[in-house]
């Protein structure tokens, strides 16, 4: 593909990418996204040890997964790779920040006021609900319990999750791990969904389409109103045209290898992620020299969000592997504990090994189902109601840290020839917060009769991990504090935006998809077409 001329081009198909792409196109506009991940089905989500699990940037031909991963210098970052960018990946929380954290760093024109019909907007079209209350998880119970023994149990809250519950499950059905117990329905957007069953898939795949990702509202929307997609499309280069607009250039990804292409637009909105949006923009401005003219604030006040996680052992039942991955929080964003601004939230993961176990199950006995169906449902239904690590919590956690860190293109010392995307990250301004953060997983733990493990990756190497990575092309009100303005559009270049998690100027302390989500509604609103 390639040659064509669009109205505006979206790279990227997350919560900024797919918001704008739905809303442009809704305002008439002729939109295409480009995406690099695959577009994903059900049936073609990793579950087997040889599924496609992992994206990796230098070999995409070759790994073009689930997942990517990428390991700098004390910080590894986790993406996901897909049409639905990281909706495919995340836990399906959707928090609306308390008003506080909109008070300083932000321009001017953006506020809490400002902003929330933004973020109710998002929550309508995610369908966005708490955690029935027929249906709390032993995690949730657990959370609950800490709080209150240690002292801060008003500060225990459900949090609002894109995911769809049917009111009538509940723990005590006839196998009620069973896909069959979803409840079909179709959606605003014509598409067919179900409900939760708690099989603890949020992160791998819900194969009940229970989990409202981007490619069954958002994306569907700006189908219906003529968008392109493009799967499988790596953005490489942005380049103004003479006259106005933009050519951007892509690889694609085909059997074989990187088939290049092109397509020009008036417009051009960056949504590639912190990572990805900054890394292409530093290499337009220092390396291609296409965009030469961009702030000097590029790829600074990096932040993972203050993002850590604790795993304990307790004598009780948990059962992290049901339920939603995340469901419930303690918010200490205040800075009561310890002057740290802390959010805390009961963590779950998939049970792979389950996952594994069942298909495999299902397809050494499919030609022999109608002869062997009692002993093929029961197999099936001792793996769904097994729990391998039952007795296993992970307190989860996010926090307002420094945000100092810095993206910038280097040379690694075993490749001089080649420039990649390098991270100039200090803990030293964050310590102190990252610090409380595994004390009070620690109490935590401790109040509900737990033993709790400080990753040895924090406690000798000081070394993190995050899902939600934050800033690089952050807001100002000039190109001498930020990258872009309040709507996104890059200082200096008039048509090209950045609208993804890059533009946030500071940590949130909690997970950042709706406000992302509710900036890019509020930018698709109000940008001159």
């Amino acid at each position: 593909m390639g040659g064509k001329t669009y109205d505006v081009v979206v790279i990227g198909s997350g919560f900024g990418g797919a918001v704008m792409a739905a809303r442009l196109a809704e305002r008439g506009q002729k939109v295409l996204i480009l995406e690099r991940g695959r577009r994903w089905e059900t049936k073609d989500y990793p579950r087997d040890p040889d599924d496609a699990w992992l994206w990796d940037e230098r070999y995409p031909q070759t790994f073009n997964g689930w997942a990517d991963i990428q390991f700098f210098d004390d910080m590894a970052i986790a993406r996901g790779a897909g049409v639905g960018g990281g909706s495919l990946i995340y836990a399906s929380v959707s928090i609306v920040p308390p008003k506080e954290r909109f008070e300083h760093g932000w321009p001017s024109a953006i506020s809490y006021e400002e902003m929330h019909p933004y973020y109710e907007r998002v929550g309508r079209m995610l369908n966005v609900q708490t955690l029935p209350q027929n249906q709390l998880t032993k995690r949730y119970e657990l959370m609950r319990e800490a709080a209150g023994n240690n002292g801060i149990g008003e500060r225990f809250q459900p949090v609002e999750l894109a995911v769809s519950f049917n009111p009538e499950w509940h723990y005590g059905l006839d196998d009620p791990f069973n896909d069959n117990q979803s409840k079909s329905w179709i959606n605003d957007q014509g598409q067919q969904q179900g409900t939760c069953i708690h099989c603890g898939n949020c992160d791998a795949g819900c194969q009940v389409k229970a989990k409202n990702t981007l490619d069954l509202n958002y994306i569907p929307l700006a189908e219906q109103h003529g968008a392109d997609v493009w799967p499988l499309h790596i953005a490489r280069k942005i380049m103004p045209l003479d006259g106005g607009g933009y050519r951007v250039d892509f690889d694609e990804i085909v059997e074989g290898g990187l088939q290049p292409g092109s397509v020009s637009a008036k417009k051009v909105v960056l949504a590639a992620g912190s990572l990805g949006s900054t890394e292409l923009l530093l290499r337009c401005r220092d390396q291609f020299k296409t965009l030469p003219n961009l702030s000097r604030r590029l790829g600074y006040n990096w932040s993972p969000n203050g993002d850590f996680i604790t795993p304990s052992v307790h004598r009780r039942e948990v059962s992290a592997s049901q339920g939603p991955t995340i469901s419930s929080a303690i918010d200490l964003l205040d800075g009561e504990y310890r002057d740290a601004k802390l959010f805390i939230e009961d963590g779950g993961f998939p049970d792979l090994l389950g996952n594994y176990l069942e298909q495999h199950i299902k397809r050494r006995w499919l030609p022999f189902r109608s002869r062997f169906g009692l002993i093929f449902n029961a197999l099936a239904r001792r793996v769904r109601a097994r729990d391998p690590l039952d007795n296993v919590m992970l307190w989860f956690g996010q926090a307002v840290d420094a945000a100092d860190g810095r993206f910038y293109l280097g040379r690694p010392w075993y490749a001089p020839w080649r420039r990649q995307l390098m991270l100039d990250w200090d803990i030293s301004k964050s310590e102190a917060t990252m610090d409380a953060m595994a004390e009070l997983h620690k109490d935590l733990s401790y109040a509900t009769g737990g033993i709790p493990f400080i990753p040895p990756t924090w406690s000798l190497l000081k070394n993190l991990i995050t899902p939600h990575p934050l800033g690089g092309c952050g807001m100002g009100e000039t190109a001498e504090d930020g990258v872009v303005d309040h709507l996104g559009q890059v200082f200096g270049y008039p048509g090209l935006y950045v609208v993804d998690g890059a533009i946030l100027p500071q940590a949130l302390g909690l997970n950042p998809s709706r406000t992302i989500a509710a900036l890019a509604e509020r930018s698709a609103e109000k940008i001159a077409l």
